[in-house]
């Protein structure tokens, strides 16, 4: 029996292009649901996300019960999840675009603004760029190293050195990925990664943590 996907709609802009690259895959179960009920009952949980934290967060805490779903469902059930840009962002403590937002606080940190450090570098972090594995990678080559499509502004300043499961150079280091017991969020979008970002999708699909 295929595994029970739930892609979470909070209305995030690349819920569909997500759903797409999923089903490329060969995701057969994957439901684009807000259901508190159907996220309980799911074996693995996406979350995408685009724009900013604090319309993310926002629309996330709208849908009654969600949050609390996913909640007893990763941290308590151990289902495993994958946070997708601000998906990603979102499981840390706070944000700090267009004030202080609270997020899911999964992953000690905060998010926040991209500092131009050199004129010639351009924020938004947008288009093609390295991914180097940290040695707190999860186990069982989840994640390679490769080029992935980035676009974004803030990143994720994470409190613990162990939560960095991957990073890249814009400027400086940025986290391109995190990564704690079931738990993994990549800043770059897998559904725009062409090869590299769906080996990362097929891959989460047998991911067992």
């Amino acid at each position: 029996m295929a595994e029970k996907i739930a892609l979470v709609d909070y209305g995030a802009g690349n819920l569909h292009s997500v759903h797409n690259a999923l089903k490329a895959v060969g995701a057969a179960g994957v439901e684009v649901t807000n259901d508190p009920y159907a996220v309980r009952a799911a074996d693995r949980i996406v979350l995408p996300g685009v724009g900013s934290f604090k319309a993310c967060a926002e629309g996330l805490n709208a849908i009654d019960g969600l949050v609390d779903a996913m909640t007893e469902r990763v941290q308590i059930g151990g289902a495993p999840f994958l946070g997708i840009c601000v998906g990603m962002q979102l499981l840390a403590a706070q944000g700090l675009e267009h004030g202080v937002t609270p997020g899911l606080g999964w992953i000690p940190g905060e998010v926040r603004e991209v500092e131009i450090t050199d004129p010639a570098i351009k924020v938004p972090h947008m288009g093609w760029n390295d991914v180097a594995l940290s040695r707190h990678a999860p186990a069982g080559g989840l994640l390679e190293e490769g080029e992935a499509y980035f676009l974004h502004s803030y990143h994720f300043a994470v409190d613990e050195p162990a939560h960095i499961a991957a990073m890249t150079d814009h400027g400086g280091g940025l986290v391109a990925a995190v990564a704690r017991d079931t738990i993994v969020g990549v800043q770059f979008h897998p559904e725009k990664s062409q090869a590299y970002g769906l080996g990362l999708l097929a891959r989460f699909l047998d991911w067992r943590p």
